[in-house]
This record gives structure tokens, C-alpha cells and sequence, in this order.
């Protein structure tokens, strides 16, 4: 199940949401509910993985309790010392979850070409959220042992602050000091249930109106024989898949802070208009927040951050960007992308920054671009045919010759919808903020309102046309 698709939208939603209503202020039942529901959520579309998440679960409530028993215990022999042994068993039982799901087959290729032996592929399904629930859990334990809270007793909070629904499949990845709380209380109020349902409506409507249009022509021409692409065509797919991407995952992030909205939650926000950036730096400053600020409190920093030297820092930010690409995917394409990126961020610390700052206008143009060959490498995900697309773009004049016209791959409606994705970027918000002043009075007004149903309403008639496609992120 999806929180996009019609069964979660006309009978789960509906069926949490009034059960929930009616455990009125009793926060225990609520939770209780809230994690049975969470649970039949994962359930229903990772039968056989549910013992999985069960199990990720109790490990990491067992070794909360271990990491706090110590820490009461600072008397003992030693007590630091096996604080961070229990860490240490925490984070590596976690990788070790995420690593033989995720990258055994990796593994194994690798050893292949190394040792010229045929290992068998073990093709492993990966579950839904592995890597968001997976990270969450880490830096529960780590800020455990870091002392910011205390041990988490209860056992069904700490498996809804794993589990719940909302968050659970795409994310953002949430820390316990920003749920723990809210875990023990919260309000639902009916202002706080009216905005979930608009923010809801409109990550709604990115996902099914914006994102599934436009990656509809991009596969039609990814889908082409490569010698029948031409480089106006390569062009159109980066440029429509970089709108995709954007559309699909923070349409996924606005679903999932609005349903937290709607039980009481106040969820961490994922995006905030990263195409307006004038740097790599600052792109990754507005792009898949809970993950680029995870990197930064859990190993950027740990490794030394900034306070080693420049060579150490450059280092650390090449480790950084490496596993960035790693946690995206486990093939040699996500780690080109990583570094693709991490040699940016590098070079602007380096000086190019400065250089950026004096060209006005043309650092947007550097950003861009930067990104749009960056998401060529993410979306084909294997490396030799997305170096040859690349060449495509770089030389659009020696590609000219296909036996499909672009406009056959293109519809009008996915042109409308690109046209509509460069303007809610950012670009419109911005103008009407500081053209139009009064718009700020179209939030929460009938008039918005209406226009919410109607989002809605459209995203679910595609979606009972069979325009339905699952998150971008949702195998990461």
C-alpha cells in the first residue's frame, strides 16, 4: 500500500482517521491504534517483511534499554566503555539489516570481477523503507548514547516512531528528539487537522498530476533503442525527469507532513525549493533535508567536520557524498552520482564559491546544470548508458537522426505540466510574495478550500484511470 494509492486514499486513511477521532485524549490508545494501523500498512504490501521491521523494532528498543541501563550505571568498570560497545552492536545489528538487503548482490559483483568467479545473485526484494526506518533507528541510539533523551520504555512508542505510516515508505527521515515528545503528547486540533489536509492535497496533486505526467514522456524516451535518441530528445528527458524527481519526492514529503498533521504530529520539512539554488552547497542544503542533515550530525561531523584542516575536510566531504550515492542505490551510477556531486561541493569550498558570488545570475545557470547531468546518472542508474546520454547533451549537433519525432513522445498534457513544474518550483511563489502581497490571505480561505477538493478530486480520477506509479524513492 502507498499513500497515494485510492485503497489508502478511500478506505485506510478514512478508517485511522475517524478510529483515531475516537479515542479522543486518551494519547495510549492512540498510539496503540496508530501502530496497529502502521503495521497493516506495511503489511499489506510487505507480507513476509513485516517480521523484518518487527524485528528492527525490538532490536533497537533492546538496545535503547542496554545504552540507558548503562548510563545509570557510570559507577561500574569501564561503564563508557561498554556504552559504546552497545552502540557499537546497535549501529552494525542496523547496517547489517540494511547491507544484506541493499548491497549483498552488490558485494558479490564486486567480488566477481575481482576474482573472476560467477557467485550466484541472491536478487533480494528490497523492503519498502528499509533505509529511512534503518537511519531513523540509528540516530535514536546515537543521541541516546549522546544523552539528549532518555531511554525510550514503551514499547509500542518506539515501534510507532518506527512504523508509522505516514513516514515510513519515502520518508523524511525523523529523529526521535523531534517525535519523543509528541509520542508522550500532542494536540489534535481542528486548525492543525485543516492545514494536514490541504498540505496533504497539494503533495497529492505534485505526485499524481505533475510527477506521473512527466514520467510518463520520460520513459517513452528512455524506452527508445539508445541509437534512435537523439540529443534534443536526451535534453527533454533530463529536463522533464529533473521536474519528476522533484514533483514525485517532495510530493511524497507534503503527503506525509500533512498526515502527520492530521494525527497531531509535527513532522521535519524535506525541501524548500531546491532548484532556486546558486550553489551544489546550497542545493543540498534544500534537497532531502532529513538526509543531508543526517550525513552531517552522524558521520560528516563525527569524522572531524571542518575542525581537522582543509585536506581532512575535503575528505570528509568526499566520505560524505560517497555514501550519499551509496545510500541511493547499489550500483556504480549512484556512486558516480555521490561523487559527481561531492567534487562540487569540494571545489566550491576550495574557492569556486567565491568565484559563483561575483557571476551573478550564471551561478543558477552552473547550479542547473550541474544537477540535470547529476539526475541522468540517478534515473538510468547503470553507468555506461548514462555516460553515453551524457555524451548526447554534451553533443546534441552529432545526434540528430530518429525515427520517432520528439513530439510523438511528448503530449500536450505533458507539456502543460512542465510548464506548470518550472512555475512551482519556487518561481511563482516568489513573485507572488513580493508582487502580490495579498495572496498571503488565499491560505486557509474558502477559496483554497475549494481548490484543494478539486486537486484532489482530479488526482483521484488519474489514479482510477491506471495513471498510478509508486514513489521514485521507494526502493532506496
Amino acid at each position: 500500500m502507498s499513500i497515494n494509492s485510492m485503497l489508502f486514499l478511500t478506505a485506510f486513511l478514512p478508517a485511522a482517521f475517524a478510529l483515531d477521532r475516537l479515542c479522543i485524549k486518551n494519547i495510549r490508545a492512540k498510539n496503540v491504534l496508530l501502530l496497529l494501523a502502521s503495521l497493516f500498512f506495511y503489511a499489506w504490501g510487505e507480507p513476509v517483511y513485516i517480521l523484518l521491521l518487527l524485528a528492527s523494532i525490538a532490536a533497537n528498543y533492546g538496545f535503547g534499554l542496554l545504552i540507558g541501563a548503562l548510563q545509570k550505571k557510570e559507577g561500574i568498570r569501564h561503564a563508557q566503555a561498554w556504552q559504546r560497545a552497545a552502540l557499537t552492536a546497535g549501529i552494525l545489528v542496523n547496517l547489517g539489516m540494511l547491507g544484506y538487503y541493499k548491497y549483498f548482490d552488490f558485494g558479490l559483483r564486486i567480488l566477481n570481477r575481482l576474482l573472476g568467479r560467477q557467485f550466484e545473485m541472491r536478487n533480494l526484494p528490497l523492503p519498502i523503507g528499509l533505509s529511512f526506518f534503518t537511519f531513523g533507528a540509528i540516530s535514536y541510539l546515537v543521541d541516546l548514547y549522546r544523552r539528549r533523551y532518555p531511554a525510550e520504555r514503551n514499547p509500542v512508542d518506539m515501534g510507532l516512531y518506527m512504523a508509522f505510516f505516514a513516514k515510513i515508505s519515502v520518508g523524511p527521515i525523523a529523529r526521535y528528539q523531534d517525535l519523543g515528545g509528541q509520542l508522550k503528547a500532542r494536540t489534535e486540533t481542528a486548525e492543525k487537522t485543516a492545514e494536514g489536509i490541504r498540505r496533504f492535497s497539494y503533495g497529492l496533486a505534485k505526485k499524481v498530476l505533475l510527477a506521473n505526467i512527466l514520467g510518463a514522456c520520460v520513459d517513452k524516451i528512455y524506452g527508445q533503442p539508445m541509437d534512435n535518441v537523439t540529443g534534443a530528445m536526451v535534453w527533454c528527458a533530463a529536463l522533464l525527469y529533473t521536474l519528476q524527481i522533484y514533483y514525485d519526492f517532495s510530493g511524497f514529503s507534503d503527503m506525509a507532513v500533512g498526515l502527520g498533521k492530521m494525527f497531531g504530529f509535527e513532522l521535519c520539512e524535506n525541501f524548500h525549493y531546491p532548484y532556486l539554488s546558486g550553489s551544489i552547497q546550497e542545493f543540498w542544503r534544500r534537497w532531502h533535508i532529513s538526509l543531508s542533515s543526517w550525513f552531517r550530525d552522524y558521520l560528516y561531523i563525527p569524522l572531524g567536520g571542518n575542525r581537522k584542516g582543509r585536506l581532512r575536510t575535503y575528505l570528509n566531504l568526499g566520505i560524505v557524498f560517497l555514501a550519499t550515492g551509496l545510500w541511493h542505490g547499489a550500483t556504480s551510477a549512484f556512486l558516480v552520482w555521490g561523487m559527481f556531486h561531492g567534487f562540487f561541493i569540494i571545489a566550491e569550498r576550495i574557492g569556486l564559491k567565491k568565484v559563483l558570488e561575483r557571476v551573478g545570475f550564471l551561478r543558477y545557470v552552473y547550479t542547473g546544470l550541474i544537477v540535470v547531468f547529476g539526475w541522468v546518472l540517478f534515473r538510468v542508474a547503470n553507468l555506461q548508458p548514462a555516460l553515453e546520454y551524457i555524451k548526447r547533451m554534451l553533443l546534441p549537433w552529432n545526434y540528430t537522426e530518429s525515427t520517432v519525432a520528439l513530439p510523438e513522445l511528448m503530449s500536450n498534457r505533458c507539456a502543460l505540466a512542465a510548464v506548470a513544474g518550472v512555475l512551482g518550483m519556487g518561481i511563482l511563489q516568489a513573485a507572488l510574495e513580493k508582487f502580490c502581497p495579498s495572496v498571503r490571505k488565499w491560505k486557509g480561505s474558502l477559496a483554497e478550500m475549494v481548490w484543494c477538493l478539486l486537486l484532489v478530486a482530479a488526482s483521484m480520477l488519474l489514479l482510477v484511470n491506471g495513471t498510478y506509479n509508486p514513489a521514485i524513492y521507494l526502493n532506496f
